[in-house]
């Protein structure tokens, strides 16, 4: 693979994505592999810089929309002075002006990091859902996180070659703050020894259902006098956050802005439990950072995160259930032997998942789609 030029197109930057492709460019820029990244910047421009890259600016963003023409004739362009031996297109916004462009005429990966159809509902999921059958045609492989993807994929009537790599935490990722005593980490980010601390650590968006959160949040207070909530990261839903916590009385909330990975990291080390509400997921990274961590989680039953999540290592409620939500975290806060166990469980898990296979399979199924274009 070592004479092989990978383009790998995604227009989101700053979420668990940016990691995701990231550790990819990093293995398989250390394997030999000549590797591209073009986004709109951000912090996957500054990995993949600082993994071996070469970086290229592509003007994307996040939905469909007047911008779309622009997107693609740049994406043109930078396929015109890449020339790529193959594309790896990641999420639906890549996928939809990378595949219209290609037309399958340099071997394609698709990854759609949760199925875009998941977001919307009638006559729009009906048109996203027909896209996605069409674009097949154009597509050598999809690369689904999870094998919950991969199954929603099929049974919405998406068809062709379909493999899982599952996401994993790399070595390395997370031992520098493991090795650090968790009272230190605590006073660093302002938290007092003893008080009870939640985070939900995401992209501040719908799909990930700190609203929720928020709707439970009074009720955990009620039963955990003190205990504090705290929502890493930022994004557009940041506004309709703050209004929901004003409406449901929510005390004790705090919101941290963007923040870098490492910062991530320390809030989910100092808290005492992990929660990630989502509405959907392909698999996030979050619950295998938490475990990895040795922190304990409450997650929500949907694609992904019962793989991440087996039983034993924390605890799983229905989707967009405040009340649910509600009575998970205040057992994880209230049980902490319980709590303990779980996450030891986790981290055993954790231990397990460490390590670089999904990413040398994927130079395997690189190998694969080039072999066969040449047929």
């Amino acid at each position: 693979m070592s004479s092989v030029q990978v383009l790998h197109v995604s227009h989101a930057v700053n979420t668990g994505l940016a990691h995701c492709v990231g550790d990819y460019v990093d293995y398989q820029a250390k394997h030999g592999v000549h590797v591209t990244v073009a986004c709109p910047g951000g912090r996957l421009a500054a990995l993949a810089g600082a993994r071996g890259a070469d970086v290229v600016t592509w003007r994307a963003v996040r939905g469909p929309g007047p911008g779309m023409l622009a997107e693609a004739q740049q994406f043109r362009r930078i396929l015109e002075d890449v020339r790529p031996d193959v594309v790896h297109l990641h999420c639906a916004k890549a996928g939809l002006i990378g595949r219209m462009v290609l037309r399958g005429r340099v071997p394609t990966v698709f990854s759609p990091h949760a199925w875009s159809f998941q977001a919307v509902d009638g006559a729009l999921r009906r048109a996203v859902l027909a896209w996605e059958r069409y674009a097949l045609r154009w597509t050598d492989v999809v690369v689904c996180v999870s094998a919950a993807e991969r199954d929603t994929g099929i049974a919405h009537g998406l068809s062709g070659r379909m493999e899982v790599l599952p996401n994993a935490v790399l070595p390395g990722s997370v031992e520098p703050i493991r090795a650090r005593p968790r009272v230190s980490v605590r006073e660093e980010l302002g938290l007092e020894n003893g008080v009870p601390v939640a985070v939900c650590a995401a992209r501040l968006a719908r799909q990930k259902g700190q609203d929720v959160l928020i709707d439970a949040w009074p009720a955990v207070r009620a039963a955990v006098p003190g205990a504090r909530l705290v929502l890493v990261g930022d994004g557009v839903a940041r506004p309709a956050l703050e209004a929901a916590v004003e409406r449901a009385g929510a005390e004790g909330v705090q919101f941290t802005g963007p923040v870098d990975r490492e910062t991530a990291l320390s809030w989910m080390y100092a808290s005492d439990v992990v929660v990630c509400p989502s509405r959907w997921e392909g698999m996030s990274l979050v619950p295998l950072e938490a475990m990895a961590l040795g922190r304990p989680l409450v997650v929500t039953a949907v694609d992904g995160m019962a793989e991440a999540v087996p039983p034993g290592t924390g605890w799983i409620v229905p989707p967009e259930d405040p009340a649910a939500l509600a009575g998970a975290v205040v057992t994880v806060l209230s049980d902490t032997e319980a709590a303990r166990a779980a996450a030891d469980a986790g981290r055993r898990r954790a231990s397990l998942t460490i390590g670089d296979d999904s990413a040398s399979r994927l130079l395997d199924l690189y190998g694969e789609v080039l072999q066969l274009s040449a047929l």
